[in-house]
């Protein structure tokens, strides 16, 4: 009973140290604005408001604090020895890591790099008695090496149960220039979780009672007292899917996540009983998760694009929520092969048979199963020509979004300069 007390109380000073702590409101607040963001985009580009930027930060949130409070309970059992000095290193080579690549801004590859330079730094002992950068370099050298490599694999297997489960409901749809500057239809998947974690830490001078579970990470280190201690982070997910449906991309995006995170998980296991093995989990740590992305990347590369208009009629792109076109139950993906028994190839015939009816519309579809369906709907004054559907460009399409890698340099500059960061720039990744 003292013990489920004292872990109370812990957990409500953590909670405390938590609100205090700045960057959850900075979290906060980049959520709101990414958000924000996204659908002002959207509108400009659609002049329609395909996501509720309250109903999508409020889910975000909502799932971000499940994801955390799962990950803390796990997290309690492998035990993780961080400290300060740790926490200092890791943002330092994060930030590094930012000055290449937006989207290495990752634990997975803060941890990794740690990794590596423990692993040198006990090749050279001396290093720690170097004026100035002694401290720094015995920061390194004492960081617990299974602990972190645990965190970063349960925290992807939380992100890939995340993204399996919501990864599409932020999916905007855009214009792409695909191979041979031929225009295509796509989808920019992003999501971003903020999640609170309250790991349970050894401390010096912390509570004296005996936990009733041994950490498996630490070893006698817990014998000195335990603490709680609550911090934000934030997980996001960032994805192009121009050859597959979003669910069908957040599906094989989260499976991927969640393998990653069990081999991480495996390796920092592996570390804890032999530690020879802490580089090449350090290294592995890094690879896998570029592995990720490259093997995504072919995907992409190796298949045809799918939202394109081909003989078979016109390719739906998107549906507007709240639509005619969602309450007869159209999707995206499906194609558009008849509209009142008029073949429709173009947007010009799919003007034309529109006009046969003006109260009436009648549409034969083919469905993402290859199977024909026929739905249709009475077209009540102010009704949209277009009945709420967003079809893959044709080459008279008047824009599209080109997406490059970004390093924090580049995205910085841009900023002090008041210069307005194009869509183009944005970094396409899972971290």
């Amino acid at each position: 009973m003292d013990v489920v007390l004292e872990i109370l109380n812990q957990f409500g000073r953590a909670v405390i140290q938590l609100l205090i702590n700045p960057f959850l409101y900075v979290s906060a607040l980049f959520l709101v604005l990414q958000y924000r963001k996204q659908i002002r985009l959207e509108r400009k580009l659609f002049h329609s408001r395909l996501h509720s930027l309250r109903k999508e930060v409020l889910r975000s949130v909502l799932w971000g604090l499940c994801g955390g409070l799962a990950v803390s309970v796990i997290m309690a059992f492998f035990g993780v020895v961080i400290t300060q000095g740790t926490v200092i290193v890791l943002w330092i080579i994060t930030i590094l890591m930012a000055l290449v690549r937006v989207r290495f801004m990752c634990l997975a590859y803060s941890v990794g790099v740690l990794g590596i330079l423990h692993v040198g730094l006990s090749w050279y002992p001396d290093a720690t008695k170097l004026q100035g950068v002694g401290v720094l370099f015995n920061w390194i050298k004492e960081a617990q090496m299974p602990g972190l490599l645990a965190l970063v694999g349960v925290l992807h297997l939380a992100e890939g149960w995340l993204v399996s489960r919501q990864g599409a409901q932020m999916a905007s749809p855009m214009f792409f220039e695909g191979k041979r500057g031929k225009l295509v239809g796509g989808y920019s998947l992003q999501s971003f979780w903020p999640i609170t974690l309250f790991l349970l830490v050894p401390a010096t001078g912390g509570v004296g009672t005996t936990l009733p579970w041994q950490a498996l990470f630490g070893g006698d280190i817990w014998s000195s007292g335990w603490m709680i201690l609550g911090f934000p982070i934030m997980m996001g997910y960032s994805e192009l899917s121009l050859t597959a449906l979003p669910k069908d991309k957040v599906r094989l995006s989260g499976r991927l996540l969640i393998l990653y995170g069990l081999v991480v998980v495996l390796l920092a296991l592996g570390v804890h009983y032999w530690s020879p093995a802490t580089l090449l989990a350090a290294i592995l740590c890094i690879v896998l998760h570029e592995g990720i992305m490259f093997y995504s990347r072919y995907l992409e590369a190796r298949r045809s694009p799918l939202f394109v208009h081909d003989g078979r009629g016109l390719r739906i792109l998107a549906v507007l929520p709240g639509s005619s076109a969602a309450e007869i139950g159209l999707e995206s993906g499906e194609i558009i092969q008849k509209i009142n028994g008029m073949k429709v190839k173009t947007r010009i015939e799919w003007h034309e048979a529109m006009r046969i009816n003006a109260a009436f519309c009648k549409l034969e579809v083919l469905n993402n199963q290859g199977e024909i369906k026929f739905v249709q709907r009475a077209i009540y004054a102010g009704d949209h020509h277009t009945l709420g559907i967003i079809l893959a460009p044709d080459q008279e399409a008047q824009y599209y979004v080109e997406m490059r890698q970004m390093s924090m340099i580049s995205y910085l500059r841009s900023k002090l300069s008041g210069r307005k960061v194009p869509a183009e720039q944005s970094d396409s990744h899972i971290s």
